[in-house]
């Protein structure tokens, strides 16, 4: 992995998302590692703590919250001066039956995994003046669909179109867009008939999810932008 002190004389800024717990949390430990100064927002308390043992700076409050997210990066440029990473993270909308659902439900999912990533790059992209990366955290639903996950089927196959379009627009400023779309992940029990459908015979650590994004935010990645990327042990079968 590029050391991000390498090609900078001032270490990189990350923002990231959800980061109290699970993927998150996992990114920022690892990118805290890798030298990165991190800034964190979570609606949990325990983002404040994660933050502390990171030396980064934490904000309260949920992605769906456009005063929270402008927070997160006010913050971030008042302590560094500077954003060189943003990877939007975010939880799980509502499950249910496709008819049961409520607007309320899809309108949350709405908001939860787009409208974020939307508000994010409006308020993030202008700070990036010395160009960057954004990684959007999908899931694998938005290329395999599944009734058992409508909400997050849907918005997490518009957030790969949004993934497209941001990294379009994003490439003017030298600054890429790209998404993971991570399978089962060991943050939550997966059980063995689950498990058998990936070719790989494993669930995911979340270091590896960590990895991915990692690898799209470095220099290494610096000739790829626009992509959405399965990261799922080669259980979603389609081109």
């Amino acid at each position: 992995m590029t050391d991000p002190s390498a090609s900078h004389t001032e270490p990189r800024v990350a923002l990231i998302t959800a980061a109290s717990q699970g993927i998150g949390a996992g990114i920022a430990r690892h990118l805290a590692s890798n030298g990165y100064r991190v800034a964190l927002l979570a609606r949990s308390e325990r983002v404040r703590e994660l933050a502390a043992a990171l030396d980064g700076i934490a904000v309260t409050g949920s992605v769906t919250e456009e005063q929270a997210l402008a927070g997160l990066v006010a913050a971030a440029l008042e302590r560094w001066g500077r954003i060189d990473a943003v990877v939007n993270n975010t939880g799980h909308p509502a499950k249910g039956d496709l008819l049961s659902l409520t607007d309320a439900d899809w309108q949350t999912g709405y908001e939860l995994i787009a409208g974020s990533v939307i508000r994010m790059f409006r308020l993030a992209l202008p700070a990036m003046n010395q160009g960057g990366a954004f990684v959007n955290v999908s899931s694998y639903a938005a290329r395999g669909p599944e009734l058992e996950r409508p909400v997050s089927s849907v918005f997490r196959a518009a957030l790969s179109a949004l993934t497209r379009l941001q990294a379009e627009y994003a490439a003017r400023h030298n600054v890429r867009v790209n998404s993971v779309m991570p399978g089962f992940v060991d943050t939550y029990p997966v059980d063995e008939a689950t498990v058998k459908t990936i070719p790989l015979g494993r669930v995911a650590s979340v270091g590896e999810i960590a990895g991915t994004v990692a690898f799209l935010l470095s220099d290494a990645a610096s000739y790829i932008t626009g992509q959405n990327l399965l990261v799922d042990g080669g259980m979603v079968r389609t081109l």
